[in-house]
C-alpha cells in the first residue's frame, strides 16, 4: 500500500481515515507531511498526542454527527482495513486537486480466513473501482488473496483527483 505514497505531494496534507493506532499517520508525519488522523476510539486518538505533524480528531464516522472535516481538502487520503460505504462521497469531496487516494480493505471471500466475515464489511468484486473510478483517475487496482501479514481477501486502489499529472510508477 505504501508503495504509492510517493505520489502524494511532498509535505502535502494527509488524512488517515479510521486511523486506529496511527501506523500510517506516524509514517507520513515522519516524512514531513501534516497528518489529520481520525478515529472514533478515544484511546487511539490519545496515543497520537504529542507526535509532531499529527493532529488527532475524535469522531464517529458512522454516527449522525456531521462530517468532521467539512470544507477541508487533503493532498492524500489513506484508508486501510475500514469500510463504511456512505463515506465514499465524502472521501472524494475531501481530496484536493491532484490529490491521491490510497484505499485498502477486505473483500468478499475473506470470511474463509476469519474476520471480518460480515458481508457489510466486505467489498464486492470491483467495488472500489465502481465507487471511485468515475470521479477519480485510477492509477492502480488490485483484488485477490494476500498471504502476508495473514491470509486475506483484499482490494487495493490508488487513484488521483484530476489525472493531468504525469505519474511515476514502480517507485
Amino acid at each position: 500500500m505504501l508503495r504509492w505514497a510517493h505520489l502524494i505531494q511532498a509535505r502535502g496534507t494527509v488524512l488517515d481515515l479510521a486511523c486506529g493506532g496511527g501506523r500510517h499517520a506516524r509514517w507520513f508525519a515522519d516524512r514531513g507531511h501534516e497528518v489529520t488522523a481520525v478515529d472514533r476510539d478515544p484511546e487511539a486518538i490519545a496515543g497520537l498526542r504529542g507526535i509532531p505533524g499529527v493532529t488527532g480528531v475524535l469522531a464517529d464516522l458512522e454516527g449522525d454527527d456531521p462530517w468532521p472535516l467539512a470544507g477541508r481538502r487533503f493532498c492524500g487520503i489513506v484508508v486501510t482495513n475500514y469500510l463504511h460505504r456512505p463515506l465514499f462521497s465524502r472521501i472524494i469531496e475531501s481530496l484536493a486537486e491532484d490529490g491521491v487516494l490510497i484505499y485498502e480493505t477486505f473483500a468478499k471471500g475473506n470470511e474463509r480466513f476469519g474476520r471480518p466475515s460480515n458481508p457489510q464489511f466486505l467489498l464486492q468484486p470491483g467495488e472500489l473501482l465502481d465507487a471511485f473510478g468515475k470521479a477519480l483517475t485510477v492509477v492502480a487496482y488490485e483484488q485477490g488473496r494476500q498471504e502476508r501479514p495473514k491470509p486475506a481477501m483484499i482490494q487495493r486502489l490508488c487513484a488521483l483527483r484530476g489525472g493531468g499529472t504525469e505519474v511515476q510508477l514502480g517507485h
